[in-house]
């Protein structure tokens, strides 16, 4: 199984994914996880993912053309039609163990939006 990784805190994963059950799964090739920054998908010198929200109010949003350029990217590399994209908001679904079990069997491939 193959997992793509997008995010603006890239480094945030090495230490998880170099430990434990999740360096030997890699080690022995049972998954392989791809980490993405999502700043390498933007146009502008300073790398911005985030603006201002369209009907104002406090807070930020991610803007939309770095994420669909990295997906784009994160497909292009995949063999296999059995993917799926998953973004991970605090008002959605809750990511729980048997959602990951359904999504192992029907997929091959996982790119998850942090």
């Amino acid at each position: 199984m193959k997992f793509d990784i997008i995010t603006i805190f890239p480094k945030i994963f090495d230490s998880y994914l170099n430990e434990s059950i999740l360096k030997r799964a890699q080690k022995n090739k049972l998954i392989e996880i791809k980490i993405h920054n999502l700043r390498d998908f933007t146009e502008d010198k300073h790398r911005k993912v985030d603006d201002r929200p369209f009907g104002g109010g406090p807070g930020m949003v991610i803007q939309i053309q770095p994420i669909i350029k990295a997906v784009e990217f994160a497909k292009s590399k995949i063999k296999s039609q059995k993917s799926k994209v998953i973004i991970f908001t605090p008002g959605g679904k809750q990511f729980d163990n048997k959602m990951a079990a359904d999504f192992a069997k029907k997929n091959d491939n996982l790119i998850l939006i942090c």
